[in-house]
């Protein structure tokens, strides 16, 4: 669906109509607090919606970084406005239990798995011999038996919470002193130590850091989405028409010219 301003700040006006569930009453004078996942942040989604919301609109969005499952929690806490994240199965939990509401796909991506290479041009090779595997856990399982550096998301990240089934279908628990967790930038730290890690391909390819390079990628299994949702503890008049506004005509266009990342399946 696709709105000029005028339909958007008509449906703004309906949207701060007081709901059963809204426990706090919020303006336009307050600005709307939407939780991203740094991820999305860093490869430049969330921002992207933000500014191209507040020209359609006129409407300020204020990013709050941090990790899809603190923001989470912060979002059912009613600390959040709405909570822009890509850790499907905690956000269907969420809903489930009636946290949290009005869940929309917003756009989807994947990951990939990147490594260290050795050598120059087309010589150049990957230590354990997994580049161009299509399989994501006949990789995983010859890195683990190499006992291969690897740095693991951060801890609480999409990453972290969606790449669990791919070490499971691997029938991997990966663990030290060959896994490590990540502790801040996680490619960077990859690179520095090189090893292997998997990462949002919209995230990679807004910096890739050398000697690393894409191993495995394409298995539909490394497949992920971002969601957008609302608390049922507050109700800001915007958090509504933001949902409608990323998951209509607009931000499809804007998931569809971002590296990485494209708008879902109409």
């Amino acid at each position: 669906m696709t709105l000029d301003r005028r339909s958007l700040l008509a449906l703004l006006a309906a949207s701060a109509v007081p709901t059963v569930h809204a426990a706090q009453q919020k303006s336009l004078t307050d600005p709307m607090r939407l939780g991203a996942e740094q991820a999305l942040i860093d490869s430049g989604l969330a921002s992207q919606f933000q500014k191209a919301f507040g020209r359609d609109t006129g409407v300020a969005v204020q990013l709050v970084p941090g990790r899809s499952a603190a923001l989470l929690e912060a979002l059912e806490r009613g600390e959040l406005d709405a909570a822009m994240t890509n850790a499907p199965d905690q956000e269907a939990q969420l809903e489930k239990q009636g946290l949290a509401h009005d869940r929309r796909l917003i756009a989807v991506g994947d990951f990939v798995l990147v490594g260290p290479l050795e050598g120059v041009g087309k010589k150049a090779k990957d230590p354990v011999g997994i580049a161009g595997e299509r399989d994501i856990a006949v990789a995983l399982a010859k890195l683990a038996q190499a006992q291969a550096r690897f740095v693991g998301p951060v801890s609480g990240s999409g990453a972290y919470l969606s790449t669990f089934s791919l070490w499971r279908a691997a029938k991997i628990a990966p663990a030290a002193p060959w896994y490590v967790e990540g502790k801040g930038n996680t490619l960077e730290q990859a690179a520095a130590e090189s090893a292997y890690t998997l990462i949002e391909r919209g995230l990679w390819m807004s910096r890739a850091y050398k000697p690393l390079a894409v191993m495995v990628e394409g298995d539909p299994r490394m497949a992920t989405e971002v969601h957008v949702m609302r608390s049922f503890r507050v109700n800001h008049p915007a958090a509504k028409l933001f949902g409608q506004w990323v998951s209509g005509g607009q931000g499809r266009r804007v998931a569809a010219s971002l590296r990485g990342w494209r708008p879902p399946p109409a």
